[in-house]
C-alpha cells in the first residue's frame, strides 16, 4: 500500500466530520442526528438468508416496497450472493437487479442502493435509478470508480480480500482491526484519486467477509477505529455467521443478536445498517438514537404531571 502522504485524501478525510450531512440518492441524511437503516432485497434463488424467497420479479419489487413502508431509509438490491456458489454471468445479473431498480424508482422515493461488484452492472443500475453503488469485494473492477465518478452516485467501500464468489478457509490477521483500516484508506485513496469526492463515500469493515467470529467479534467491539477514518460508516451485521456461532443459532433465529450487534456499532459511530428485519431493526435504531440523544422521544407522558 501507498504510504499516507500529508495532505492526500486519505489524510484529510481522517480530520472530517465522521457523522455528516449526505445526500444519498433522493434523500439528505443528517448524520449527525440520525441512523440510516437499510433494507435488504436479495434477488438470488441462493441467498444464504431467505433461501430465494424475494427472486421473482414481483416478489422483489414487493419485498422493497414493504421495506420502505416499515421505515427503511434505503433498500439494498443483489443479483449475485457473496460466497461460493453457482457462476453468475453479467447478463444474468443485469437482469435480475436493473429492472428492480427500475420498478422501485417507479414507485418510491426510498433510496436504492444494488450490491454489486461489477462496473457494469453499477453503471446500468445508476441509470434505472440507484443513487449508491455497495461494492463489497473492495473494488475487484478497476472500472468501477470510473463508473462512479461520472454519476452522481455514493459508492461504498468495503473490505473483503478474496475474489468475489471464493472466501478462504482461513482467512488470518496479525490485527484485524489495524489491516482493514489500512485497507480502507487505500481504497478512499483510489477512489479520490479517480475523482469521486469524499461526500460521495461511505465505508464498510465487512463483517464476516473474508473474517472468522473472532475477527467480527473484533471488528465489532472496536468499530470506533474504524469509525475515526472519517468517513460515514456501514455495517452488515444481519444474521451473519458470527452472530450464529457466537450464540449457537441457525440463521431463522439470529434476530435477537443481529439487533444487539448494530446497536452495539451504532454506540460506537456506525450511522448505516443494513439488515434483514426492517420493523424490529427501526424501532431498535430510533430507541438508540433516543439514548444517545439524536432524538427525542415520539411523546412525553410518563411522570409529566
Amino acid at each position: 500500500m501507498r504510504s499516507t502522504r500529508r495532505g492526500s485524501p486519505t489524510s484529510r478525510s481522517r480530520s472530517r466530520a465522521s457523522s455528516v450531512r449526505r445526500t444519498l440518492g433522493t434523500r439528505s441524511f443528517d448524520f449527525d442526528r440520525q441512523v440510516a437503516v437499510m433494507g435488504i432485497v436479495n434477488r438470488t434463488p441462493d441467498s444464504f438468508y431467505d433461501r430465494g424467497a424475494t427472486f421473482a420479479l414481483d416478489r422483489a419489487v414487493e419485498a422493497a416496497l414493504a421495506a420502505a413502508s416499515d421505515g427503511a431509509d434505503l433498500v439494498d438490491i443483489g443479483g449475485v450472493p457473496f460466497g461460493r456458489g453457482p457462476v453468475v454471468t453479467l447478463e444474468e445479473e443485469i437482469e435480475r437487479v436493473v429492472p428492480v431498480v427500475a420498478a422501485i424508482r417507479s414507485a418510491s422515493d426510498v433510496v436504492i442502493s444494488v450490491d454489486t461488484f461489477n462496473a457494469e452492472v453499477a453503471r446500468l443500475s445508476i441509470q434505472a435509478g440507484a443513487g449508491v453503488i455497495n461494492d463489497t469485494s473492495g473494488l475487484y473492477d478497476p472500472r468501477m470508480t470510473g463508473v462512479i465518478a461520472a454519476s452522481e452516485a455514493t459508492l461504498v467501500l468495503t473490505h473483503s480480500l478474496a475474489p468475489p464468489r471464493s472466501e478462504p478457509p482461513r482467512p488470518e490477521y496479525g490485527d484485524v482491526i489495524a489491516e482493514v483500516i489500512e485497507f480502507l484508506r487505500d481504497r478512499v485513496e483510489r477512489a479520490v484519486e479517480s475523482g469521486i469526492p469524499l461526500e460521495r463515500l461511505i465505508i464498510d469493515p465487512g463483517h464476516d467477509l473474508n473474517k472468522n467470529t473472532v475477527h467480527s467479534l473484533e471488528l465489532t467491539r472496536r468499530l470506533e477505529e474504524i469509525v475515526a477514518i472519517g468517513l460515514p460508516t456501514l455495517v452488515a451485521v444481519s444474521n451473519k455467521d458470527f452472530i450464529g456461532e457466537t450464540l449457537d443459532r441457525e440463521k431463522d433465529g439470529r434476530l435477537e443478536g443481529s439487533i444487539a450487534a448494530a446497536v452495539i456499532c451504532i454506540m460506537k459511530g456506525a450511522r448505516i445498517v443494513r439488515m434483514h428485519n426492517v420493523p424490529a431493526t427501526v424501532a431498535a435504531v430510533r430507541m438508540t438514537e433516543a439514548v444517545l440523544g439524536l432524538r427525542e422521544p415520539a411523546y412525553l407522558r410518563h411522570n409529566m404531571g
